[in-house]
């Protein structure tokens, strides 16, 4: 058996188009859904408000002086880290970094701040780079719901904050962004964010009534996205503070859709990656570019957006924009990044595939173990 045969979905090629299309057939929806990733996705803003209260009670290390802070982690454990990179990118004095790989850069040491992230608490890279940061006497704080990594945190007299919350990894979005956040605010690092998460919440609960299952297709733009999505690469471009925002659509589209696509981050896509827009020409009308707008973005920034989507159009893809809502920094990214939950989970009930299986990742983890 060849290896992509070993996660190949039962009837996927028998999939009935029109069916697919039917986003408004709940009992398609419940039969496909077998892990509830819909209700993952319907709870995110009580995720949310749990995940602040939880790490309020939960212990504070003895810090030193901290010069800079790297967040460890991999896939849905570190998309936590890189939306906190840009939510305190104007805020924090100190330099934040997410680190997904086996190494750590060479200026890790006493005056750095580790908080390293693993939802199982076994992720290989995480594990890695957590053995180095001890040895270089890191201050260390990992954020796990268990594992390896909470037993090697306070093996070396680190700080293990633990949560329960049983979901893939990447719908524990509440607990890997929040708990940091709030690290930071009860470090003194940086202001009390909870009056930015009360009000994300609410406009998280708003916008719901948009875009979740009960809202037809006829008004509901995450589903119609998702249908404009259907059997074409999807291209996501942002702009700060909604980049890492894009990368959490790109990773959404992949798990829960099972498809794939790419971001790409504004301004840098304008000094290269705008040229490639002619070729191969039998791809641009299966391409979809999807661009990420937010009010809070530099104003260049803005008109660049607005540009380069003239450009795409005029070119021939078939392209449209997403708007975030809510006035805080914290409740735009939320906001863009919950949408995109649901169109994901909407792009995989039309292409008749259950939205939690992540079987090439679990194929992956088997071969390097």
């Amino acid at each position: 058996m060849r290896y992509n045969e070993e996660w190949q979905s039962p009837g996927s090629l028998d999939w009935n188009r029109k069916q697919a299309l039917n986003l408004d057939d709940h009992a398609q929806i419940e039969r496909l859904d077998s892990g509830n990733m819909l209700g993952h996705i319907d709870g995110l803003p009580e995720q949310l408000l749990a995940a602040w209260k939880h790490a309020l009670d939960l212990p504070l290390p003895e810090s030193g002086g901290v010069s800079n802070i790297v967040i460890l982690g991999m896939g849905g454990s570190a998309i936590g880290g890189s939306l906190l990179r840009s939510l305190l990118a104007a805020e924090c004095p100190a330099p934040i970094l997410s680190n997904r790989d086996y190494e750590l850069p060479a200026f890790v040491g006493p005056d750095t701040l580790v908080i390293a992230s693993s939802y199982s608490g076994n992720t290989e890279e995480t594990l890695a780079t957590l053995a180095a940061a001890q040895q270089r006497d890191a201050q260390i704080v990992s954020i796990s719901s268990g594992g390896k990594i909470a037993e090697l945190t306070a093996e070396s007299g680190g700080l293990a904050w633990r949560f329960d919350y049983e979901s893939p990894p990447r719908a524990a979005l509440g607990y890997s962004l929040l708990l940091p956040l709030r690290l930071l605010c009860r470090l003194g690092m940086v202001r009390d964010f909870s009056a930015d998460v009360e009000k994300a919440a609410q406009v998280l609960r708003q916008q719901q009534a948009r875009l979740a299952s009960q809202s037809p297709v006829s008004s509901n733009p995450a589903k119609r996205l998702a249908g404009q999505m259907l059997d074409r690469l999807v291209l996501i471009f942002a702009a700060d503070p909604l980049t890492p925002v894009a990368r959490r659509w790109r990773g959404q589209i992949a798990e829960n859709g099972k498809a794939w696509a790419q971001f790409e981050q504004l301004p840098e896509m304008n000094h290269n990656a705008v040229v490639g827009l002619e070729h191969p020409e039998v791809l641009i009308d299966r391409t979809f570019a999807l661009f990420l707008e937010s009010s809070l973005a530099h104003p260049r920034n803005q008109r660049r957006a607005e540009l380069t989507r003239r450009m795409f159009i005029g070119a021939g893809f078939n392209s449209d924009t997403v708007h975030t809502r809510g006035e805080s920094r914290l409740a735009q990214m939320l906001s863009a990044l919950h949408f995109g939950d649901y169109v994901s989970f909407y792009l995989a009930i039309a292409y008749g595939v259950d939205p939690s299986p992540v079987q090439p990742i679990t194929w992956l983890k088997e071969q390097l173990s």
